[in-house]
């Protein structure tokens, strides 16, 4: 699979974290910046990220920031992109379970590294469900 990452700078050492994790897991891995401590707007790279995703020139993407809040609120703006905030191994499951969601959303300060890297496995792990879900999910564009 191919996979995006983009964070602000309040993100970059998870996103970090997180790319290198999908490199071990032998996925390829497109790294969308930020990559320093200065300060840069999440709605840059949650857009960036996106738009990658809704070309398809990515499978999926993952975007961090503080709280995952603004950066999946930016990436939600996006065409084609069902970004979901996530907070735990549960809702990163059923974000694609039930909902088709291409990209993931993470909150560095809220989220702690290894639940984080848990979160990504199964959002990568998990397939969408389809059936009644297929319905709900087209409602949403």
């Amino acid at each position: 699979m191919r996979i995006a990452f983009a964070s602000d700078h309040a993100g970059v050492g998870l996103k970090d974290q997180l790319a290198a994790h999908a490199r071990q897991l032998g996925h390829e891995v497109v790294d969308l910046g930020t990559n320093g401590a200065d300060s840069v707007d999440y709605p840059d790279y949650g857009r960036r990220c996106a738009e990658a995703v809704a070309l398809a020139e990515v499978d999926r993407g993952v975007v961090v920031c503080g709280t995952g809040i603004g950066i999946s609120m930016a990436a939600n703006k996006v065409a084609g992109v069902r970004c979901a905030l996530v907070h735990d191994v549960t809702t990163a499951r059923m974000a694609r379970l039930h909902n088709d969601a291409n990209m993931l959303a993470i909150g560095a300060r809220v989220v702690g590294p290894q639940v984080a890297d848990d979160c990504l496995v199964a959002f990568i792990e998990t397939a969408f469900e389809g059936g009644r879900h297929q319905r709900r999910v087209e409602k949403i564009g």
